[in-house]
C-alpha cells in the first residue's frame, strides 16, 4: 500500500516544517526575527535536510548557536505535526539538521506519478518577461558564440515559463548599421571575384568563405548584372539581399536547434516605423536628454556609465546607441521586465540600458547577462575563430559534427559569467565521461527496466503506474533518489529566480547519478510484489523528471541507446 490518507495528510511539507520552526523560535524568542529555510543538508550523514537559523538568532538571543539550535529542537518536537513528520533532529555545530520520515519522500514519489509532466510546476506569476538572446549581425553564418547564448537563453526560457512566468522571445536583426554596408561590399566582390578572380577584396569586408555562397545566389538570380554597376551603388540593394539569405539561414539553424522565436525584429523596420523618434521623444517629454556640441545626449554617468552617450547626432542622424533606446522602449511597452543575454564583447552595454531604464522611470527593468567566452577544443587541439580573419567555426558546423542534444547541453553547463571550454572530441564519445551520455543513459536504462516489466510483471507495473506499494521505499538508496525528486521544483525555481540554467544540467547529472547508484544497490524487477511495484514506481517517477529537466535543457531523452 501507498501511505495512507491519514498518514499523508499528518506530514507537513518543508514550507509548513519551516513555519512551525519559526513559530518555536518566536515563542522562546518573541523578540527576534526568525528566518528558517530548509535546504538538503551539506552531509549525507547529517540528515536530510538543515537550517542555520540559529546564527540568525543569537544576538538576540545572547547565546550560541548550539545551544540555540538544541532549544529550537526541543520546543519544535512539541509540536504533533513535527513529530509526524521528522524522524530525527539533529542540533549539530548550530545547524538544526532533520531526517525526515520515509513516507515524506514516498509522498514525493506519489506526487510525482500523479502530476507527471506539471510536476515541478509553479503557479503563474503574472509577470511577463522579454527574452532577447542570440542577436547577431546578419554578415554571416551562427558561431559556437551564438551556440553558447542560444542554448542559455532558451534554457532559461523554458525553466521560466515552468516556473510560471510569461515569456516572450525576441532576436533583434542588427540589419541598421554600418556592418550592412560592409556586408554589402564585401559580397558584391565575391560577386566579381567569380568572374575574374584577381578583383580587389575591400579591406573593412568580411574575408571568410561563407560569403561565396552568397555571391553564387547573388549571380544565379541576377547573372551578369552587377558587372557594369560601380561598388558604392551596387551595394544597398546586393547588402539587403544578403541579409535576407543570411538571416533566413540563420532561423533555419536557430530551429534545427530546437529555438523558436516569438519575433525576429529588424532595426530597419523599427527605423521605418517611426520607433527611434517615439523613444527619442518619450526621452524628451520626461527631461532627461541634454544639448551640447549640436548633437543630443542622454546623462547615461548618473546611473555609471562611464561617459554620457550621444543619441541624436549633430547632423541629425541617430547613433548606434539610439537603436537601442528604440527597441527597449518598444520592449518596455510590452514586458514588465525586458533580459538581454548578450556576448562577451558587450560589458560596455550594461551600464548604459541601466541608464535607459532609469530614463524611462523603470529602473531595474532592464538586466544584462553577458556569456562569456569560449574556447573551442578536438582533444588537445584547440581551433582558431575570428569571424573578421575568415576563421569560423560554425553553430552548423558544432551541431554536425557532436548532434544538437551534446551541442545544447554542454553550452549551457556553466554559469553565464564563466568562460566555456567545450571539446568536440568529449561531447561524442559515448561513455560515462561525456556528461549529456551519462544523463540520457540513466533515462535509457529506465526505459529498458520498463519494457522488461512489461512482460515479467505487468502487474506490478499497472499498479506502479498508479503509484501503488510506495509504502515499500525504505532502502536508503530508494530515500536518496526520492530526495533527488523533490529538488526538481526548488531547482527549476532557483534558476528562473537566478538566471542560471546551469544548474539545470547540474541537477539532471545529480539525479542521474542517484539513479544508476539505486539501480546498483537495489534490484527493480523480483519476486517480491511489494518491492517490485514501488520501485518500478520510482523507476517511472525518475524517468519522468529525468525527461522533463532534459526537456527544459533542449535535449531528448531515449528510450534506447
Amino acid at each position: 500500500m501507498s501511505p495512507t490518507t491519514t498518514e499523508e495528510s499528518s506530514l507537513l511539507s518543508l514550507d509548513a516544517l519551516a513555519a512551525r520552526f519559526g513559530a518555536a523560535a518566536r515563542s522562546l524568542w518573541p523578540e527576534g526575527e526568525p528566518v528558517v529555510q530548509f535546504e538538503p543538508a551539506r552531509r549525507v550523514e547529517f540528515g536530510d535536510v538543515a537550517t542555520n537559523v540559529a546564527f540568525g538568532l543569537a544576538r538576540v538571543a545572547r547565546m550560541k548557536p548550539q545551544d540555540i539550535a538544541t532549544a529550537l529542537v526541543e520546543r519544535a518536537l512539541e509540536d504533533p505535526g513535527v513529530r509526524a513528520t521528522v524522524a530525527a533532529a539533529t542540533p549539530l555545530a548550530g545547524f538544526v539538521n532533520l531526517t525526515l520520515q520515509p513516507a515524506f519522500w514516498q509522498r514525493v514519489v506519489a506526487t510525482v506519478l500523479r502530476e507527471r509532466e506539471a510536476y515541478g510546476r509553479g503557479a503563474p506569476t503574472g509577470e511577463r518577461i522579454s527574452l532577447e538572446f542570440g542577436s547577431a549581425n546578419p554578415t554571416g553564418p551562427l558561431v559556437v558564440v551564438q551556440g553558447r547564448t542560444l542554448s542559455i537563453g532558451d534554457t532559461l526560457a523554458k525553466a521560466m515559463r515552468h516556473a510560471g512566468y510569461d515569456v516572450f522571445v525576441e532576436w533583434i536583426i542588427n540589419d541598421a548599421g554600418s556592418q550592412l554596408d560592409a556586408l554589402g561590399r564585401s559580397v558584391y566582390a565575391r560577386y566579381r571575384q567569380l568572374f575574374d578572380p584577381a578583383y580587389p577584396f575591400p579591406e573593412d569586408g568580411y574575408p571568410g568563405e561563407y560569403l561565396v555562397p552568397v555571391a553564387q545566389a547573388l549571380r544565379a538570380r541576377d547573372g551578369e548584372h552587377w558587372l557594369g554597376v560601380e561598388p558604392d551603388d551596387a551595394a544597398p540593394e546586393i547588402a539587403r539581399f544578403a541579409r535576407d539569405l543570411i538571416v533566413a539561414e540563420q532561423q533555419d539553424v536557430a530551429r534545427r536547434f530546437g529555438v523558436v522565436y516569438d519575433l525576429w525584429q529588424s532595426e530597419k523596420a523599427l527605423h521605418d516605423a517611426g520607433a527611434i523618434e517615439r523613444g527619442v521623444e518619450r526621452l524628451r517629454e520626461l527631461g532627461v536628454l541634454y544639448e551640447k556640441d549640436g548633437a543630443l545626449w542622454l546623462r547615461t554617468t548618473a546611473s555609471g556609465d562611464d561617459e554620457d552617450r550621444v543619441v541624436i547626432r549633430t547632423d541629425g542622424r541617430p547613433t548606434y546607441f539610439a537603436n537601442d533606446v528604440a527597441y527597449h522602449y518598444e520592449k518596455l511597452q510590452r514586458a514588465d521586465h525586458v533580459i538581454d543575454i548578450l556576448g562577451p564583447d558587450h560589458h560596455g552595454y550594461i551600464a548604459r540600458l541601466n541608464a535607459l531604464a532609469d530614463a524611462y522611470g523603470r529602473t531595474g527593468a532592464i538586466e544584462v547577462l553577458i556569456a562569456q567566452q569560449i574556447t573551442l577544443k578536438r582533444g588537445d587541439e584547440t581551433l582558431s575563430m575570428s569571424k573578421r580573419a575568415g576563421n569560423v567555426v560554425t553553430l552548423q558546423d558544432v551541431i554536425d559534427e557532436v548532434g544538437v542534444d551534446a551541442a545544447r547541453f554542454f553550452f549551457v553547463m556553466l554559469s553565464t559569467d564563466q568562460p566555456l571550454t567545450f571539446d568536440l572530441a568529449l561531447a561524442k564519445k559515448q561513455s560515462n565521461d561525456n556528461p549529456v551520455f551519462y544523463v540520457q543513459y540513466g533515462h535509457a536504462r529506465i526505459a529498458s527496466v520498463l519494457r522488461r516489466a512489461v512482460a515479467s510483471h505487468a502487474d506490478a507495473l499497472a499498479a506502479a503506474e498508479r503509484g501503488e506499494r510506495l509504502d515499500a521505499l525504505t532502502e536508503p538508496a530508494e530515500l536518496a533518489l526520492a530526495r533527488q525528486l523533490a529538488e526538481f521544483g526548488p531547482t527549476v525555481a532557483g534558476v528562473a529566480r537566478a538566471r542560471a540554467p546551469h544548474r539545470l544540467t547540474k541537477y539532471a547529472r545529480d539525479l542521474a547519478t542517484e539513479f544508476h547508484q539505486f539501480y546498483d544497490a537495489c534490484r527493480v524487477l523480483t519476486d517480491d510484489d511489494a518491492s517490485t511495484t514501488a520501485r518500478l514506481g520510482l523507476c517511472i517517477a525518475t524517468k519522468t523528471v529525468l525527461a522533463s529537466a532534459l526537456a527544459l535543457c533542449g535535449v531528448a531523452a531515449p528510450e534506447s541507446m
